[in-house]
């Protein structure tokens, strides 16, 4: 028999968990179980799919493979010459960038860039600061998620709902997450160290672990248009 349920209770808690998800970029090396990875992504399965196709697929590296590739991936990054072989396989960000878009971009680069010291136009420490992507942010797992080539742009969305129920799950078990679209320009370098077969396409990379509270980084908080501001009521 079922016990009754105080709804305000579950509401307060998935809030929290919402709320809570941020994009860490400084973690601990302490391990997180195998068990607790797949559980978090059977958790995130349960994100809807068109038809049900369930367009996802996870390649997680941890250990030496993921110092491998993270030491290639900073290599590359901080050379020019290496670096400039090198073209994102699909376009993230606009090609032209307008208001009110451009000026939160630049809010968050600043303000992460102020907790940490560096100045404007100092273009080599924010490019180092920048290649903490590459080593996950110090997080003892990486995650690349998959997606066949031939599927349609509402594959990309259905991703988009599994990739927040990965990060929601994480954050419901004490772990944080850092979605990183800085992958998606060296591609051809994640897939040969993944083994990537040619018909699937890096979407996106994600470092997950604990947070390491005492950087001084992760004391950033984007701020969030309130609903009033986006939203329409037609009657």
């Amino acid at each position: 028999m079922s016990l009754p349920v105080n709804q305000f209770e579950i509401a307060e808690t998935v809030d929290s968990v919402i709320r809570g998800r941020r994009s860490v970029r400084g973690f601990l090396p302490t391990p997180v179980p195998k068990e607790t990875l797949l559980e978090i992504l059977d958790v995130a399965a349960r994100a809807p799919s068109g038809t049900n196709v369930q367009p996802w697929h996870v390649t997680v590296v941890t250990g030496a493979r993921k110092d491998a590739l993270s030491r290639e991936l900073i290599e590359t990054a901080l050379d020019p010459s290496k670096d400039a072989e090198h073209t994102q396989e699909y376009a993230y960000y606009p090609e032209k960038w307008i208001h009110p878009y451009i000026d939160r971009r630049r809010k968050v680069g600043y303000d992460l860039y102020s907790l940490l010291g560096i100045p404007k136009g100092d273009r080599e420490n924010m490019a180092r600061q920048f290649a903490k992507n590459y080593a996950f942010f110090g997080a003892p797992v990486g995650l690349f998620f998959l997606i066949d080539r031939i599927m349609g742009q509402g594959s990309w969305l259905d991703y988009g709902m599994f990739l927040q129920n990965v990060m929601l799950a994480a954050r419901a078990r004490g772990l944080d997450t850092c979605p990183q679209a800085a992958f998606i320009k060296y591609h051809r370098i994640v897939s040969r160290h993944l083994e990537i077969p040619d018909n699937q396409q890096l979407v996106c990379g994600m470092a997950l672990g604990y947070e390491d509270t005492g950087k001084i980084e992760n004391t950033l908080r984007t701020e969030r248009e309130p609903a009033a501001a986006f939203t329409r009521f037609l009657e």
